[in-house]
């Protein structure tokens, strides 16, 4: 039986026959009827068989509505470290995955509460232990960054509040454990970060310290003194988490950047998903290529989905992909694609071990698969303006949402992080969602990004961001990219569509740096002797909109 499209098979209910759906039933033993509670009339709903009868499973989204990441309970996530050991970087990256799998996180970073409430920074003098002034003040902006992530997460408007600090004695994490689970009865889960490796350390110093507004127009060599004085003082005094007088507490130790993790007290799936995020993820230096496979004969003929063939131009990209890729001379280079024909076929010539995705097929777009928008327009008006409305939670009739495809991609993020060198081959509406897991990229935002075809997006992850890089091989192709309309349902594209040129919306194109990572990034939008045009970004460590309304994010 089909369903009308608005429907979602959250209620089953086993009946003995319909026929069809009408207010009143004729029963007999047989089928079953998928219907959604919100679309049930009064006498259908009278019309349900016992509770034994029936089986509720977890509703679907509505159509046009986001589905949050059910967390029950708020959840705290406290660091733990000496200085210098990727606490900012973990916090970071931990806040990126969370907010792309739905589930609404913040950082609260002690160091920025720290500088708004002191003038400029002098020496590593500030953190020594007899320095009272400097310790009541740091005391201060410590308790007060923990009372604003309760507050934050008290007012609703979050899940998850990462508390980026040192929390590094025993006494600072029995406030922590006092305040979350005695006063507010949250979740508490610590993460502690270990490291030992003087070459990781003055690595980690020399990447992010130096740029540190601590450190503004200071020489390195002074810089790297000065940190490692500071965490002399911290050493006095740091008290590593003890399983036997702290068992109480929840908590991940990670050794080294990954090499050792040990998990103590895990409970609860929130804190299952970030141990499996943090064990998962590594600080070796690496490169991921994402494209779209070449211009097919479907993208010709305006039509979505399908599994059609590459175009003639489609071709020539492949071959001129194989070459840029044999040209870069990328060391341990894999290849994911998906299954689809147009992407296996872009690849042909890439002299790398491949490796095919069925999670890296295009959106399912159900009953709309190889139809034009104007056709879809026609025929499903109401679901064309409703996908319009809420592109990131609308589901096509039969098909996918962008926020089914985020979560069918998870696996693939997982296993990307644990990677080296990758090249991406997959779709415009896949390659949103990975591109808007490494750029930060709001639920809003990611539906919108640009991924144009025969267009390599080279992401290089640095600390606390990702350099971006749209590198344009020189063969044209249609453009795809429907921009969001100013007027729902209007199904004009507004684009240059044979032109081959890199057309980027919204300052795609301009140098776009966040954060404190400025040194690591001099974007550039510059022309290549061989032909390439390349446009750089820069580093992308969260949204505009982040960075402006939470000053402690950054």
């Amino acid at each position: 039986m089909d369903m009308p499209f608005n429907t979602s098979p959250s209620l089953r209910v086993r009946t003995t026959s319909l026929n069809q759906l009408k207010k009143t039933a004729d029963l007999a033993i047989g089928n079953e009827l998928h219907v959604c509670p919100s679309v049930m009339s009064d006498e259908l709903r009278k019309l349900l068989p016992p509770t034994s009868e029936t089986v509720m499973t977890k509703p679907f989204p509505v159509r046009g509505e986001r589905a949050i990441t059910d967390v029950t309970t708020p959840h705290v996530i406290a660091m733990v470290g000496l200085p210098a050991r990727g606490k900012t970087f973990i916090s970071k990256k931990l806040a990126r995955y969370l907010n792309w799998i739905g589930i609404s996180t913040r950082v609260f970073n002690l160091g920025e509460y720290r500088r708004c409430a002191t003038t400029a920074y002098k020496s590593h003098e500030f953190f020594r232990a007899d320095n009272e002034e400097a310790m009541a003040i740091r005391n201060r902006c410590a308790n007060q960054a923990l009372h604003d992530s309760c507050e934050w997460l008290l007012s609703g408007l979050g899940s998850v509040a990462v508390f980026d600090a040192t929390n590094s004695t025993l006494d600072r994490r029995q406030l922590i454990y006092d305040t979350v689970v005695k006063q507010h009865n949250f979740r508490l889960f610590f993460v502690e970060s270990i490291c030992d490796d003087p070459n990781i350390i003055e690595q980690n110093i020399k990447e992010v310290k130096v740029s540190s507004p601590d450190y503004y127009n200071m020489n390195t060599e002074l810089v790297v003194r000065d940190f490692l004085q500071r965490i002399e003082h911290y050493e006095e005094r740091y008290q590593p988490i003890d399983e036997e007088t702290e068992s109480h507490l929840s908590f991940l130790k990670i050794y080294n950047a990954g090499k050792k993790t040990v998990v103590y007290n895990n409970e609860g799936h929130v804190e299952s998903r970030i141990v499996y995020y943090l064990m998962n993820t590594h600080i070796t230096p690496r490169t991921i290529y994402l494209t779209r496979h070449g211009e097919s004969e479907h993208n010709l003929k305006g039509l979505i989905g399908g599994d059609s063939n590459l175009s003639e131009r489609g071709r020539q990209y492949a071959k001129a992909l194989s070459s840029y890729i044999e040209q870069q001379h990328i060391d341990g280079l894999r290849v994911w694609t998906s299954w689809m024909k147009r992407a296996i076929q872009t690849v042909a010539d890439v002299k790398a071990p491949q490796e095919r995705w069925k999670a890296l097929n295009e959106i399912d777009a159900g009953h709309c698969e190889e139809m034009t928008y104007e056709q879809i327009k026609e025929k499903f008006p109401e679901e064309f303006k409703a996908r319009d409305l809420n592109k990131f939670a609308y589901r096509y009739p039969r098909g996918e949402s962008y926020e089914d495809l985020v979560a069918r991609l998870e696996p693939v993020i997982m296993e990307l992080e644990r990677q080296g060198n990758v090249l991406v081959v997959s779709h415009q509406a896949v390659l949103r969602c990975l591109f808007a897991y490494f750029l930060d990229k709001s639920a809003d935002e990611l539906p919108y990004l640009f991924v144009p075809l025969h267009t390599v997006i080279k992401l290089t992850p640095v600390a606390y961001g990702c350099k971006v890089e749209h590198i344009k091989l020189p063969i044209d192709a249609v453009d795809t990219h429907r921009p969001k309309p100013k007027i729902p349902g209007d199904v004009s594209l507004g684009l240059d569509g044979l032109s081959g040129e890199l057309v980027a919306p919204d300052g795609v194109g301009k140098v776009l740096i966040v954060g404190d990572d400025v040194n690591a990034a001099n974007g550039s939008n510059r022309a290549m002797g061989n032909g390439l045009a390349v446009v750089t970004e820069g580093v992308v460590v969260g949204s505009k909109d982040a960075a402006k309304n939470n000053p402690a994010y950054l």
